[in-house]
This record gives C-alpha cells, structure tokens and sequence, in this order.
C-alpha cells in the first residue's frame, strides 16, 4: 500500500472536520469532561492559514481504496482517497525548559481499517520534516494514558512519556 502525507487543502475541511470527530469519539470514553457532541477540538482554517503551522493529510490510491472497501472522501486527485491526518504547530515552550519553541503535534488520525499499516508514520514523517523546516527541535503531543493503541503508536514513532497531568473534581 502506497501511502502519501502532504498539506492539506481548503477543500478538504470536511474530511478533516469528519476526522477530527473521530477523535472526539475515540476520547470521549477517557474524558469525563468533554461537551456534549457536537464538539470541536481545532479551528482547521486558522490553523492552515497560519505559517506557524501545517495541516496534513494522508491520501493513498483509489485502487488501494477498492481492496480495502473503504468509503472514505475523495480527495481533489481524482485516484487517491484521504485515510488519515495531523497538524503541527510551532509554540513556545514552557519559560524554564529548552528549547524555547516547539512542535505541537495535534489531531493525529487514521482511519480505523489503515491503522498499523503506516499511515500515523508517514503523517509523523511529513510533520517532522516540516518542524525541522521551521529550525525547531523538538517535537511533543498530548494522549490519553488509556489509549493503549495510541501511545504504542507514538512510542513506536520514538515520542517517550514526559509529564503527566492530572486532575480533580471538587466536591460540591
């Protein structure tokens, strides 16, 4: 299977959008504080429109699409079909830690058939190649503990747990 990352297009946004809900649903059971749906998590459109930050997608050709009976949205290639996306977006670190910036890795997705077949890879390649473009160092993410395919994922690509936060309700 042949997979490709690159920026993602305006014309995309739904497909983005649908992605990103998938998330929402794949966290709301590790999340007792996320709205009700529907909810949003990124603003795709600033986020493409800004040149501290870059969109992707991952595409892979409609023949591949066929055999693996996927009804995802075509993209404006007309033999390809989206599988999964990301973004990055370059932030100032924390005051007292280095390097000053970073990249925040953000709406990591892939369709749930393509999963384990090196779609997440490639969308971390092309982030990464496109954070040292922008001479930063250093690249972090946020993940659920519990999301066990998710940080195997991640510790794959070579990401290694940093800080935990955690959190309490207060009694009324």
């Amino acid at each position: 299977m042949q997979v490709t990352a690159r920026t993602a297009r305006l014309s995309e946004l739904p497909t983005l959008r649908r992605f990103e809900q998938g998330i929402v649903a794949a966290e709301r059971p590790f999340d007792p504080t996320l709205l009700p749906d529907p909810i949003a998590y990124h603003d795709f459109e600033s986020l493409m429109d800004s040149p501290d930050a870059e969109v992707a997608v991952a595409e892979i050709a409609r023949t591949e699409k066929a055999k693996a009976k996927t009804a995802g949205v075509k993209t404006a290639k007309a033999d390809s079909v989206l599988v999964g996306c990301g973004f990055a977006v370059k932030k100032a670190s924390r005051h007292y830690t280095e390097p000053s910036f970073h990249a925040h890795f953000g709406c990591m997705f892939v369709e749930p058939e393509f999963r384990g077949k090196g779609v997440n890879q490639a969308i971390l390649r092309h982030l990464v190649s496109w954070a040292k473009s922008m001479g930063l160092l250093e690249t972090r993410l946020t993940v659920y503990p519990e999301n066990a395919a998710a940080v195997r994922a991640y510790e794959k690509a070579g990401f290694a747990a940093h800080l935990l936060e955690m959190r309490m309700r207060i009694p009324e």
